[in-house]
C-alpha cells in the first residue's frame, strides 16, 4: 500500500489515470490490479492478479477490506492484463463488493500496455476494440523527473536496486573478518555483549546514522561493516529503528539502500527491515515490499518485518506511528541518559 506523496496530480481522463499510476507507485505495474482510493483516508494498493478465478475472492479482499476498514469512499480500479476473461471476473467481483460496502467506483480501466478498455463506463463497441495510449512523455511523468521521482519500468528493476553488489559485498565480508578491537568484540543473538558494551555501540550507531542521513555521506566499508555487525542484536537495530521519522525518512532510505546492496546475506534481515520502515515512512510502499522481500527469503520469522507487513497490507498511513522508545532502557543506570 502507497500512501499519497506530497507530488499533486489531477486524473481527468483515462490517460492521466495511466499514467498516474507509475508515477505513485515508482513502477509500471504488469499482471496486477491497482487501486486508488479517495475519501476517508486515501492511499493507492497493488496486488498481482490472481492465478484463477479461483483466488479472486481473496484478490478482492485484500483490496477492499482496508478500503472499508479506513472509511474510502470512492474509487478508481485498473486492471494491467491482457487476459479479458480473467479481468472480467475480477471487475465483477470487484465491482459486487464495493456495492455491497457502499463504495462508488468513480473509474474501472483493463490495460494491456498498448491499449486501455473501459469496464465500467463505455460503449459496447469501446469495450471491445479499446483505445490506444502512449503515456511516455505525459506532463505526470514530466513533473516527476523535475521532482527526481524515478519510475522503473516493472517491479522486477524496483527490486532489482537492492541487488547486492558482488564487489563492495565482499570489501564489507573482508571489513567484518578484521579484529574491532576489545570495546566492541564479536557477538550474536544468543551471546550478547556487556551492558556497558551495548550502551556504547548503541551511542555509536545512532551518531554514526544521524551524520551519514544529515550529509548524505555513505559509511566506509569498516564503518559499513560494524553497523551491519551491530544491528543483528534487536537492541542495535532498535537504535537506529528510534531514529526514523517521516522529516528524514527520505534520508533513511538512502543511507540503508546502499547498506543492503553491500550486505552479506546472512546480515540483511536488520538493514532490510530497517529500509523497509524508512521506505514506509517516506510514503514508498512499494520499495517497502522489495525490501522485505529481502529481509524474508533470509528470515521468514523476523519478527518486526512481520508487523510492517501487517502495517503495509492495512494502509496505515506513515503518520499513525510516532517514535514513542527509548532502544536503552533497562540498559541505563536509574537518573542517567545516553
Amino acid at each position: 500500500m502507497t500512501h499519497h506523496h506530497p507530488m499533486t496530480m489531477t486524473a481527468r481522463c483515462p490517460e492521466d489515470l495511466l499514467a498516474m499510476v507509475p508515477v505513485t507507485l515508482g513502477f509500471v505495474p504488469e499482471e496486477s490490479v491497482v487501486m486508488l482510493t479517495f475519501g476517508g483516508r486515501a492511499f493507492q494498493a497493488r496486488v498481482d492478479l490472481p492465478a484463477s478465478r479461483d483466488e479472486v475472492s481473496e484478490v478482492v479482499a485484500s483490496l477492499l477490506e482496508p478500503a472499508c476498514l479506513h472509511r474510502v469512499r470512492q474509487v478508481v480500479f485498473v486492471l494491467y492484463t491482457g487476459d479479458e476473461a480473467l479481468a472480467g471476473h475480477l471487475w465483477r467481483g470487484l465491482r459486487d463488493r464495493c456495492r455491497r460496502e457502499g463504495i462508488d467506483v468513480v473509474e474501472a480501466l483493463r490495460a494491456d500496455g498498448g491499449r486501455w478498455f473501459p469496464l465500467a463506463h463505455g460503449s459496447h463497441l469501446l469495450r471491445e476494440v479499446g483505445v490506444p495510449y502512449d503515456v511516455s512523455a505525459h506532463p505526470f511523468q514530466v513533473d516527476a523527473v523535475l521532482h527526481g521521482r524515478v519510475t522503473h519500468r516493472s517491479r522486477r528493476d524496483l527490486a532489482e536496486t537492492l541487488r547486492p553488489d558482488p564487489d563492495r559485498v565482499a570489501a564489507v565480508a573482508a571489513a567484518l573478518r578484521e579484529p574491532v578491537g576489545d570495546r566492541t568484540g564479536r557477538w550474536d543473538r544468543t551471546h550478547p555483549p556487556e551492558v556497558s558494551v551495548m550502551l556504547e555501540e548503541g551511542r555509536w550507531v545512532q551518531e554514526t546514522v544521524r551524520a551519514h542521513v544529515a550529509t548524505g555521506s555513505r559509511p566506509s566499508d569498516a564503518d559499513a561493516a560494524r553497523l551491519l555487525h551491530a544491528v543483528v542484536l534487536l537492541r542495535l537495530r532498535d537504535a537506529a529503528w528510534e531514529l526514523i521519522e517521516r522529516p528524514r525518512a527520505a534520508a533513511h532510505v538512502e543511507l540503508w539502500s546502499d547498506l543492503v546492496r553491500r550486505c552479506p546475506r546472512e546480515l540483511v534481515a536488520g538493514p532490510g527491515t530497517l529500509l523497509g520502515w524508512a521506505a514506509w515512512q517516506a510514503g514508498h510502499g512499494a520499495l517497502a515490499w522489495c525490501a522485505l522481500d529481502r529481509v524474508l527469503e533470509v528470515e521468514p520469522d523476523y519478527t518486526l518485518a512481520a508487523h510492517l507487513a501487517l502495517v503495509l497490507e492495512h494502509a496505515v498511513p506513515p503518520e499513525a506511528w510516532e517514535v514513542d522508545f527509548d532502544w536503552a532502557e533497562g540498559l541505563r543506570p536509574v537518573g542517567r541518559s545516553a
